[in-house]
């Protein structure tokens, strides 16, 4: 029976992720900023952007619950889910973005969140320090792609770019602190393929 309601919690959660509204517990960054005016390519360049942050968003919550899942220890587990937690400001500050740029997040989150899970899983299953680690090589991919963006988002768009800037402050901690907690640094050449399958995602949902 607890096997059984683990997994309705987890599809619950799944569920809310995907289709639910998030409420923030961290004032929106953007709520003292006034909304510039974007022309009709700017506006669609932003809402690329910002639906391919949302869509990372929803990669990271389905990661770290798959890694809680298999965790080994009870503080790593809680440490887990205390940053998915964090994450999901970013997940409703992105929505409110994507709202106010009159866009929508990509159609493709099922499937980039069951792979992401599926992934969240199998890491964790390698252990916890492996499973830290893959936390900081994501969390590195995350920041770099961040900064990709405040280099291509609009002058203009200060809503979007304060988003931006504040999700890097987040995601930099939260990969110091895997690393804090004992997760193993991964070598280069693996958070160079790691880079490579994040470019996957990132095309397509800007698109869609």
């Amino acid at each position: 029976m607890a096997l059984l309601d683990d997994f309705i919690a987890q599809v619950d959660r799944a569920l809310k992720t995907l289709t639910g509204e998030h409420t923030p517990r961290r004032a929106y960054p953007a709520a003292e900023m006034a909304d510039s005016i974007l022309s009709e390519e700017e506006e669609q360049h932003a809402a690329g952007l910002m639906r391919v942050n949302h869509t990372g968003e929803i990669c990271a919550q389905a990661l770290y619950e798959g890694q809680a899942l298999t965790a080994q220890e009870d503080e790593v587990r809680k440490s887990l889910k205390l940053a998915a937690d964090e994450e999901s400001d970013h997940l409703a500050w992105c929505e409110q973005r994507l709202d106010e740029l009159g866009s929508k997040p990509s159609v493709l989150n099922p499937l980039f969140y069951a792979a992401s899970y599926a992934m969240g899983a199998l890491t964790g299953l390698f252990g916890d320090k492996i499973s830290l680690g893959f936390v900081e090589a994501t969390e590195d991919q995350v920041c770099q792609h961040l900064e990709r963006h405040l280099d291509s988002l609009p002058e203009s768009d200060e809503r979007s770019r304060e988003i931006v800037r504040r999700m890097h402050e987040d995601e930099t901690r939260h990969g110091s602190d895997a690393l804090q907690a004992g997760g193993k640094e991964f070598p280069e050449p693996v958070k160079r393929t790691m880079a490579l399958i994040s470019k996957v995602m990132t095309e397509t949902t800007y698109r869609v």
